[in-house]
C-alpha cells in the first residue's frame, strides 16, 4: 500500500492538528514538506483563516472545517505521500461551490506523472481520460476513450446522452424551469465508471 494513495468521497480527519493529519501521509515527513504539499492542494487560504495556522486542532474541541476544506487536506495528505498510484473514489462528489475549483486544482497537482484510477459518477470529471472503464452488473460492458465510447452507441453513450440532457435546463416563458436536473448516471440500473 506504500505505493498507493487514496482520496475518497468522504474523507475522515482525526481530532489533531492539520499538521498532524497532513503527515498521515508520511510519517518522517519535515515540516516544510507538509507546508508544500498544502500549498499544492490549495490550503493557503484554510491556513490563514485558522487561529493557530498548520497547529489548528480540528473537530473535537477544535476547528471544524467544511467538506471541501476536507477533501483539499485529504488531498495534500496525498501529495505529500507522492505514490506513483492514487485512487480517487468520488473524490469531486461532495464538493461545495465554493471548494470545487480549489480541489480540482489540487487534484491536479497530486496526479502529475501518476497512474491515476479514478472511480466516478459525474461525466465532467472523466471526459479527458486516457482509458474509461464502464461497469455493469459487476462487469466491464466497455471501455475506451471518451470519444470512442460516446461513437459506439453502448452503455457509455447512452449514458452520456441522458448527462447532457439532463445538463440542459429548458425556461419557458414566466423564466420558471421547465426540465429537471436529474443525475444521469444513477438512473434506472446502478452504474460505475471508472477511468485510468
Amino acid at each position: 500500500m506504500e505505493r498507493v494513495a487514496f482520496v475518497f468521497q468522504n474523507p475522515k480527519l482525526l481530532k489533531a492538528s492539520i499538521e498532524e493529519n497532513v503527515r498521515g501521509g508520511k510519517k518522517n515527513a519535515a515540516a516544510e514538506d507538509i507546508l508544500n504539499a498544502l500549498h499544492l492542494a490549495g490550503c493557503d487560504d484554510i491556513l490563514e483563516k485558522l487561529p493557530d495556522g498548520i497547529h489548528t486542532m480540528i473537530g473535537g474541541k477544535g476547528v471544524y472545517l467544511s467538506g471541501g476544506e476536507i477533501q483539499r487536506l485529504a488531498i495534500a495528505r496525498a501529495i505529500l505521500k507522492d505514490a506513483p498510484i492514487i485512487v480517487l473514489d468520488e473524490a469531486t462528489a461532495f464538493a461545495d461551490p465554493e471548494n470545487e475549483a480549489q480541489i480540482q486544482q489540487a487534484l491536479k497537482e497530486l496526479t502529475k506523472n501518476k497512474t491515476v484510477i479514478m472511480i466516478a459518477h459525474r461525466f465532467s470529471t472523466i471526459t479527458d481520460a486516457d482509458q474509461i472503464i464502464v461497469m455493469k452488473g459487476g462487469q466491464i460492458a466497455e471501455y475506451g476513450r471518451h470519444e470512442e465510447l460516446a461513437a459506439r452507441q453502448g452503455e457509455y453513450a447512452r449514458m452520456w446522452t441522458e448527462y447532457q440532457k439532463s445538463i440542459r435546463w429548458q425556461m419557458d416563458n414566466a423564466g420558471n424551469t421547465a426540465g429537471v436536473h436529474h443525475d444521469a448516471l444513477k438512473s434506472g440500473q446502478e452504474q460505475e465508471v471508472a477511468s485510468c
